[in-house]
């Protein structure tokens, strides 16, 4: 699960490659009134084709790829990076497409660097339209870019990250080992009561990755494992959901564990809150908010924000006979963009499964702690 970020409006294709911290805009969660009913919505589970589903749905209005990733050089030196690229439809009306200037399409992307060892966050953003070949997604082959920040398909099975900017970089290749892991109902991820709150969403996970991470003048041969998230959907969250904390975790076993929470204003958790257990031969055992409990140990308040964010967890899974205590690898990894302030970075898990020691790394998403995502007002 992705932070929805539904929000872009074509002012924003002004903050290309500039760090976070850059922008004065803030723009919050936005709607485009009347457009979205337009727009198919997830309802029910779907047939999947893949290679065809890792390319675009422009039939819904959001859409995200999402890769996420734990690596460290060969002397052990720590790093966690984020690179997401985001798709919104300005309009179903086929009208706004008529000028190549006047693309239909706004795409947005999130590139971050996590220096654990430094103790240092790089965040940065870029906008563009999708239109004169700034920015898309394409399918044969795989290919999503914004300028010359992109996820390219070399063959089947391995596609190359590239993100620069100022002083940090990326490039790095990530080879798929098992089949796309279907979330929820056969891939239909449902994110409140209404019908139609839901989206399509598949997960890659366990994925070696290895290549070279650049800070100022500095490059690092690096290798680990990447998680990557597809989801696209129309519709919002219930009404009063102010935000999410999203978990994804890669064990040294070979499996891996996706849950999210969905938080309402009074503190309650969403009925549809859910997740997913991966064992390490790609099978999977649904698990609903019944199924585990989440006990926050300690937080990290932003000097920035002035949010607090949890920043260790106890996770507790009975019928996998799973426990974990999960602490954030860097205590600020929050990202203030033009479209919302929130936390998401690398973790580290310790503890066990069926009595066996378990260790893994991945990726914690916190939002709703600055900014509410049901605040529909923008401020710009």
């Amino acid at each position: 699960m992705k932070l929805i970020l539904i929000l872009f409006i074509a002012c924003a294709s002004f903050l290309i490659n500039s760090p976070v911290w850059a922008s004065s805009t803030q723009l919050t969660w936005l709607d485009f009134p009347g457009e979205s009913a337009n727009f198919k919505k997830a309802t029910e589970p779907r047939s999947w084709d893949f290679p065809a589903d890792f390319g675009a749905h422009p039939d819904y209005q959001t859409e995200w790829w999402y890769y996420t990733g734990n690596l460290e050089t060969e002397e052990g030196r720590p790093f966690g990076f984020q690179l997401t690229f985001f798709r919104q439809a300005l309009t179903s009306s086929p009208e706004i497409t008529a000028s190549h200037l006047r693309g239909n399409q706004i795409y947005s992307a999130h590139f971050t660097l996590s220096d654990i060892q430094g103790k240092h966050f790089y965040p940065y953003e870029r906008f563009s339209r999708g239109n004169i070949q700034l920015a898309g997604a394409e399918t044969s082959p795989y290919h999503v870019w914004l300028q010359d920040w992109s996820a390219t398909e070399l063959e089947s099975g391995k596609v190359r990250l590239q993100a620069k900017s100022d002083d940090a970089a990326i490039d790095l290749v990530v080879s798929q080992t098992l089949p796309p892991i279907l979330q929820g109902d056969r891939g239909l991820s449902v994110k409140g009561r209404e019908p139609g709150n839901a989206s399509y969403y598949y997960s890659l996970v366990q994925q070696p990755t290895e290549g070279t991470i650049v800070l100022g003048d500095k490059s690092y041969r690096v290798s680990g494992t990447n998680w990557k998230d597809h989801e696209y959907s129309t519709s919002s969250l219930t009404p009063g959901t102010v935000g999410w904390d999203w978990f994804s975790m890669q064990f040294d076993n070979g499996s891996a564990l996706m849950l999210y929470l969905l938080r309402h204003e009074d503190g309650a958790i969403e009925s549809t809150s859910a997740g997913t257990y991966i064992a390490p031969d790609g099978t999977t055992q649904p698990l609903t908010k019944e199924d585990w409990t989440i006990d926050v140990l300690d937080t990290w308040k932003s000097n920035r924000s002035k949010a607090s964010y949890p920043a260790k967890w106890q996770i507790e899974i009975p019928k996998l006979n799973l426990s974990l205590q999960a602490k954030s690898m860097l205590a600020d990894q929050e990202l203030n963009t033009s479209t919302a302030t929130y936390w998401e970075g690398a973790v580290s898990f310790e503890g066990e499964v069926a009595d066996r020691p378990l260790h893994g790394k991945g990726y914690v998403e916190l939002t709703g702690y600055a900014d509410r995502l049901d605040n529909r007002l923008s401020q710009v």
